[in-house]
């Protein structure tokens, strides 16, 4: 819902507004509804409004209450704004709009930093005190809406994209070589604080940043399950069953809070079709439901509309599908990459750019299933790590998971972009070692949850709807639904392939072809295969004079990728010529020297 920057000056000094400027006007996909700008002293902000909650201009933002001494830029939906709003006029508050944005405003002013223990959405937000002249940046608890910083000793800057730091200048744009090593490592994924960029940082999901006058910060993580079996629900199946059955269908009916119309992104797989499930029993007909397809190639199918019209027929949405030529997947790689707030290697990448843009020309706002699979451990991997002991969780994970070995990766880096020390294996460690996990699988999941999720699936979704100012949405990312999956027995995921109690679920409302059907991905055959377009666009970039002056990888390694691109591919299939590519297109793009 949104895009939001601002600086704050730490000597003495203004703001550059026509920093804050070109950063927000960057942003107009995000926010194509709307512009404002607002200064006082030390701090600057800027923004970009799409309209979802409250559609007058009395939603407008930078928001400013004189009389209580604060102005918010928020991005994202409280989806209980107005059960907040109601506790908050008993405390004898009054509101001038329907906007979520003045919920957080007199939220802050009553309660402080505790404000977002009250918060159940999805959000990014900075509020200024004008007395103090502190400024709060904070997060919401899964880090569905993105919050990139970059400071040096005389001021700080933020803004929901990365590109739009790098429109404002100033921004060290050397490469991060731990940063490097993650993405080589985890199929693009760097996790926060970290970019790719050595200059970037991004605030941390579930994180409030204080931020004092004279550019002193502390950071305070305000929520964190415990990946314990902490439960009432003790072990029946059934029992747990009926629990995230309700849980899921509050998740659901929360998101479709919004003063447009709500629709589905339906793929036909398990997790968005229970979604449309949860949008039958709550009464709501004729959804409006998205699906696309590609066309195959080297035999591998490129859709799966069979189950999505299954799915549609079933519950009687309003569905539109949509097929793209493969000759539209080169022209349409520039779009997708430069819509990215990072470097992304997903070979969906593209289909949900594609998908959004159609997507955006019907509705504002779409729900979709991300994030089940991780938080109820739906993938192939997971089994091997539950298997290991507790103390053996690092190294099954590793083993399971990553796509290349640290020795694997020097052999493809230029000696001047690898990073000193095996910094993806440290990390692992770090994470698994921490207290609050009772297993292997308990630590798997807090940390693909908590530290991954955000900078893989989750920033993907963000990235490629909100750039046709289209804002998704994701129930199997409701915080009340994650601590209680975090609370479920390893089995009752494990069992059936993944995902058992959500099939069990999908077994009393769902057809039975959907559930019992073999998993799948949002298949882009063109991209995986290295179809001849996009193979076109990968020599391009690969072989340009910037990206030989760049170095980052051994040419003689490039150059034979480039010969034979079946041959070079990731533990796990994926190609590494594309993820070399997609960094190298991605810095192309966005003009990093």
């Amino acid at each position: 819902m949104c895009g939001l920057s601002g600086e704050v000056r730490f000597d003495g000094g203004r703001p550059d507004l026509a920093a804050v400027e070109r950063m927000t006007d960057v942003m107009e996909p995000r926010g194509p509804d709307g512009r404002g700008a607002w200064s006082q002293g030390a701090v600057a902000l800027g923004h970009r409004r799409l309209k979802i909650i409250d559609l007058s201009e009395r939603g407008a933002q930078p928001m400013t209450d004189t009389r209580l001494g604060l102005t918010a830029v928020f991005n994202g939906c409280i989806y209980n704004h107005r059960e907040v709003r109601g506790r908050l006029e008993g405390l004898g508050h009054r509101f001038f709009s329907e906007s979520d944005t003045e919920v957080l405003v007199r939220a802050y002013a009553e309660w402080g930093l505790e404000c977002v223990d009250s918060l159940v959405g999805m959000f990014a937000f900075a509020v200024v005190e004008h007395c103090t002249g502190r400024v709060v940046l904070g997060r919401d608890r899964l880090g569905i809406k993105p919050l990139y910083v970059t400071e040096d000793g005389e001021r700080l800057r933020f803004a929901s994209t990365l590109p739009a730091l790098l429109a404002g200048g100033g921004v060290d744009t050397s490469l991060d070589p731990v940063a490097l090593h993650q993405y080589m490592t985890w199929h693009g994924t760097v996790p926060a604080p970290r970019t790719v960029l050595a200059g970037v940082r991004k605030i941390p999901p579930a994180t409030l940043r204080v931020v004092e006058p004279d550019g002193s910060h502390r950071d305070h993580c305000y929520w964190q399950p415990s990946y314990t079996r902490h439960s009432d629900i003790g072990e029946d199946p059934a029992l747990w069953r009926e629990a995230v059955h309700e849980a899921l269908r509050t998740a659901v009916r929360r998101r479709t809070v919004a003063d447009v119309p709500v629709g589905v992104l339906l793929s036909g797989g398990l997790d968005s079709s229970l979604i449309v499930a949860m949008l039958a029993e709550e009464g709501r007909e004729d959804v409006p439901t998205f699906a696309m397809g590609f066309e195959s190639v080297n035999g591998e199918e490129g859709d799966e509309f069979r189950y999505s019209d299954l799915v549609s027929r079933t519950f009687g949405t309003d569905h539109q599908k949509f097929m793209i030529p493969s000759d539209r997947l080169a022209t349409a790689l520039d779009g997708a990459i430069g819509a990215m707030n990072e470097p992304m290697v997903s070979h969906d990448t593209v289909a949900f750019h594609l998908l959004s843009e159609q997507v955006a020309k019907d509705v504002k706002v779409v729900l979709c299933g991300q994030g089940a699979d991780e938080v109820f451990a739906g993938y192939h991997w997971y089994p091997p790590i539950a298997a290991a002991t507790r103390q053996g969780a690092a190294a099954a994970y590793a083993d399971a998971y990553f796509d290349r070995t640290h020795e694997e990766l020097l052999a493809m880096l230029h000696p001047g972009a690898a990073a000193a020390r095996d910094a993806s294996t440290a990390f692992v460690r770090a994470h698994m070692a921490a207290p609050g996990a009772d297993t292997a699988l308990d630590a798997a999941l807090r940390m693909d949850v908590h530290a991954l999720m955000p900078d893989d699936p989750v920033k993907r979704v963000d990235n490629m709807t909100m750039d046709w100012g289209l804002e998704a949405r994701v129930p199997f990312l409701d915080h009340e639904l994650v601590e209680l999956a975090a609370a479920c027995p390893p089995a009752l995921k494990l069992e059936q392939g993944g995902k058992a109690v959500l099939k069990d679920i999908g077994r009393k409302i769902l057809p039975a072809e959907v559930v019992d059907r073999p998993k799948g991905y949002f298949p882009v055959p063109g991209v995986r295969n290295m179809a001849e377009p996009v193979l076109a666009r990968v020599r391009e970039a690969l072989t340009a004079p910037e990206a030989r002056r760049r170095g980052i990888f051994d040419q003689r390694h490039v150059d034979a990728m480039l010969a034979e691109p079946e041959r070079y591919r990731a533990r796990r299939g994926a190609s590494t010529l594309w993820q070399v590519a997609s960094l190298e297109i991605w810095l192309q793009l966005h003009g990093v020297r």
